[in-house]
């Protein structure tokens, strides 16, 4: 499927997840629909645990206080299964959510699918309108875009 332009309607998604907080994880099911109103980040990444994974995670997890202060969640998104995640949240110190999508079907709806390779490397804002207000989707793996950038695209949205 084709990348969602800027302004069209986000692919709607429901995903099971999971989270780490003070050493407790917590699985749920994850829906875009459930987050109108707010802005949601979706970052698409290739594998758990693997070097430019960890880094692009852990840059978001440092910038989380200032997403969450503009209202904005970020959820993480691979092929991986839950328990993978887990290892990865725990061993990153990640506190945001990482979702599942082993069959692929967000990931392709969102064209970020590579046959071979998996995904590419990608991050969508999607507004609190539920369109897609920002996107950056990597044509090599290993760049991906800064904190900041997401922070400043969001700050646009909710000015």
């Amino acid at each position: 499927m084709a990348i969602p332009e800027t302004g069209s309607a986000a692919p709607g998604f429901t995903l099971p997840g999971m989270i780490v907080r003070d050493g407790v994880r917590t699985d749920a099911e994850y829906s875009l629909a459930a987050e109108v109103g707010r802005p949601v980040v979706l970052a698409f990444y290739p594998g758990d645990a693997t070097p430019v994974c960890t880094a692009q995670l852990c840059s978001y997890q440092q910038e989380l206080d200032d997403f969450r202060d503009l209202g904005a969640v970020v959820w993480g998104i691979s092929p991986q299964g839950l328990d993978s995640h887990e290892g990865f949240a725990r061993d990153a110190s990640l506190a945001f959510p990482l979702l599942s999508d082993v069959g692929g079907d967000v990931i392709r709806a969102y064209g970020v699918h590579v046959p071979g390779l998996g995904l590419r490397r990608s991050v969508f804002v999607i507004g609190p309108d539920g369109l897609v207000r920002w996107r950056h989707v990597g044509l090599v793996g290993l760049r991906f875009p800064r904190a900041e950038v997401i922070r400043d695209q969001i700050e646009q949205l909710v000015e």
